[in-house]
């Protein structure tokens, strides 16, 4: 989409539109016909400056202007039939009324300003974070992937959680990872592991240089640190992360775990967690916590599913402030394969923290099918 290009106002449905727009309508009817049949001391004409008040709040200057005419005219009517257009009461109502149509026409004129604003930017941001977080392949080779991101900001389509896939000359590499922070700080640093990766993950036969090269994506981001202060890390730009490699023709995965939550393996009903020995540190705290990078291997077989998650999921709390049982709900469901699992599990995880999460949420599952499937 061209940012440059004029972005619609969120628009109500029509059966809602139609809905309000008969209140203000209903409203100047009401108080026209009451005030009509009331005693001559009695007078309900400021009443309709509700009429166009309401129709700003959800309608456009045009709609509220005609709101207002009819509001107006209504009270035209009420003066003709009770008095005169020059009672001084009536008049003195009426100009009210107009005063106020045309203040309400330029708060809806303000308020339809600030919409098409905000959805501009919006199409904008949209369309950004959809570059920057690409969707995964549903098929890559033997593998079948599904993924999900639940993004904690409202309206927003990722956060400082990433994935990425790319498919290499003997398998299939997959990235999952969670940057440090929120907003657009921990979208910068997502943004620059995810370019990392996918620049050298076909490139880069070997794990552990890859992992290098999205140390130097991470450190590339970092402003310099300033040499006359003591060492301080508390403010370090870090990501954890999973980087796999699942082969084609062999029933293995190898991974390196970059301070990220251990990935379940669903088989034959269980959830097994695959704990590596060795763990390295985050990415862009190799120079804080000295570490080697370590490749470690575990079966992964015809049928077998693999859940790659961030902390979102499992630091997701209920009402009770309990955290999501992510092992014990996949008992249930280990036999789904990846597109229905995750469907299940994102009603369930949503279920849990009552429809808002506070942090980011991402999950991929993986299933590795037979030769011929």
């Amino acid at each position: 989409m061209d940012p440059r290009r004029r972005a619609p106002a969120p628009r109500l449905s029509r059966r809602g539109g139609r809905l309000l727009l008969a209140v203000p309508f209903a409203l100047i009817v009401a108080v026209t016909v009451v005030d009509i049949l009331s005693p001559p001391d009695v007078h309900l004409g400021p009443f309709l400056i509700a009429a166009p008040a309401v129709t700003a709040s959800f309608a456009g200057p045009r709609m509220t202007a005609f709101v207002g005419a009819v509001a107006v005219l209504a009270e035209s009517v009420v003066a003709i039939t009770r008095a005169s257009l020059t009672d001084l009461n009536h008049t003195y109502q009426i100009v009210a009324l107009v005063l106020i149509s045309i203040i309400a026409t330029f708060f809806a004129h303000l308020r339809e300003r600030d919409e098409i604003r905000v959805a501009r930017l919006r199409s904008i941001a949209h369309a950004a974070q959809s570059v920057v977080l690409r969707p995964l392949p549903q098929r890559a080779g033997p593998l079948r992937i599904a993924s999900v991101y639940l993004a904690a900001e409202e309206e927003a389509q990722m956060g400082g959680d990433l994935y990425a896939a790319a498919r290499t000359p003997s398998g299939t590499r997959l990235l999952i990872g969670d940057a440090r922070g929120k907003g657009l700080d921990a979208i910068s640093e997502a943004s620059l592991v995810l370019g990392a990766f996918r620049a050298m993950a076909r490139r880069e036969p070997d794990l552990p240089r890859l992992i290098g090269h999205l140390e130097a994506g991470v450190d590339s981001g970092e402003e310099p640190a300033d040499l006359t202060d003591e060492a301080d890390h508390t403010d370090e730009a870090f990501v954890t992360a999973l980087v796999l490699d699942i082969p084609d023709h062999e029933p293995q995965v190898r991974l390196v775990n970059c301070g990220h939550p251990p990935p379940l393996l669903l088989r034959d009903g269980q959830v097994i967690p695959l704990d590596t020995a060795e763990p390295s540190p985050p990415l862009g705290l190799s120079d804080v916590l000295s570490s080697e990078v370590t490749v470690e291997t575990f079966p992964f077989d015809v049928g077998d599913v693999l859940l790659l998650y961030t902390d979102g999921v499992v630091e997701a709390r209920d009402r009770s402030r309990a955290f999501y049982p992510l092992s014990e709900r996949l008992t249930s469901w280990a036999g789904d394969d990846p597109p229905t699992l995750l469907g299940r599990l994102r009603s369930d995880l949503e279920a849990h923290a009552g429809g808002h999460l506070d942090d980011d949420a991402a999950l991929v599952a993986i299933e590795r099918l037979a030769p011929d499937g």
